[in-house]
């Protein structure tokens, strides 16, 4: 979970101060992408060794921010052709398929498995070494991937254009007026989204639903040294929103992993587990029913709108320092 955030203002209730107006949209753009650009490099090596599984999480994590931050400011960026989100959403599908099956055995291993009676756990064994083969083969499709001459290429014209970096008119221009824009971008058509109206924890639309509630938060935390502090509570609903919905999306896969594996319906042949993934779904369903509900309503809606569209700004504290990424 992410560490707790500012909730309001200072004890002598002084409001926030105003951000330098030295600052453009496009240096605010540029200090994001040298951050992500610089931790993957870091990461690489660590990742590769596949030592520990968090490496591989705070890579996929980099290269989804990184992602967000070449288009939401993309107005403000005049890059070379050779950078563009496609090509990083290319690598990040390849980090996506190992986290997943890594998530699936951690939750295998370590919520299910010392639950289930001996004759179910050991009639999961099969299940166990298909998801460590399936993992092997994703690694060394990641692997080739990080190491490929076109990743390499792209993450050397990131740093090159880092050197030298050019902007639009607009990325010229102070970032404080263009705040409420890039906020409003941000956010923009996040309550239209099908999944909000959703009554089957089983929709599609509830995946996409997620990662466009990622893709808010992301955007809103690309300006949060800029945020009034009363949007730090949305940023931990929105989180708790997409843990929820990232449950429940990784029960549907696990149910469906296991039946493929397996055979046969597991809930005749694996009474218990069926019984374990049945219950923690109908549990999720309720957490996401009760919070979906209270966000979605009217007056939060207009809260969210209102705070977006006339806010205070407040200076940053500095430059962020290597801190642990949240997905």
């Amino acid at each position: 979970m992410e560490p707790p955030r500012d909730q309001g203002l200072d004890q002598s209730g002084a409001p926030p101060l105003p951000i330098p107006e030295a600052i453009s949209n496009g240096v605010h753009a540029a200090q994001l992408i040298q951050k992500q650009t610089r931790r993957l490099g870091r990461l690489q090596p660590e990742v590769l060794a596949d030592t520990d599984p968090e490496p591989l999480h705070q890579l996929r994590v980099s290269l989804r921010r990184l992602r967000t931050a070449l288009v939401q400011f993309q107005p403000a960026l005049t890059l070379p052709d050779g950078i563009s989100e496609r090509r990083i959403a290319r690598v990040a599908r390849r980090t996506g398929l190992c986290r997943d099956l890594d998530v699936l055995r951690e939750r295998l291993e370590t919520r299910l498995l010392p639950s289930l009676p001996d004759r179910e756990a050991k009639a999961l064994r099969p299940a166990m070494k298909q998801l460590t083969r399936d993992r092997r083969r994703a690694f060394e499709g990641l692997a080739d991937s990080l190491r490929s001459h076109r990743y390499l290429k792209l993450l050397e014209r990131l740093h090159r254009w880092q050197d030298r970096p050019r902007f639009t008119s607009l990325g010229t221009l102070p970032l404080e007026p263009w705040l409420g824009e890039w906020r409003a971008q941000a956010v923009t058509g996040l309550f239209l989204e099908p999944g909000w109206f959703s009554d089957d924890p089983g929709d599609p639309a509830l995946h996409g639903l997620r990662k466009r509630i990622k893709g808010v938060r992301y955007g809103l935390e690309n300006l949060e040294p800029y945020l009034d502090p009363a949007l730090s509570r949305w940023l931990t609903d929105l989180r708790q929103a997409q843990d929820i919905l990232g449950d429940l999306h990784d029960l549907q896969v696990l149910a469906e992993v296991l039946e493929d594996v397996l055979g046969s319906c597991p809930s005749q042949s694996f009474p218990q587990l069926s019984h374990w993934i049945k219950r923690q779904q109908s549990e999720g369903w309720q957490h996401w029913l009760e919070l979906g509900g209270r966000l979605s309503q009217d007056s939060n809606r207009w809260s969210l709108q209102a705070l977006l569209a006339g806010q205070h700004t407040k200076k940053p504290a500095g430059e962020a320092g290597e801190e642990m990424m949240n997905d």
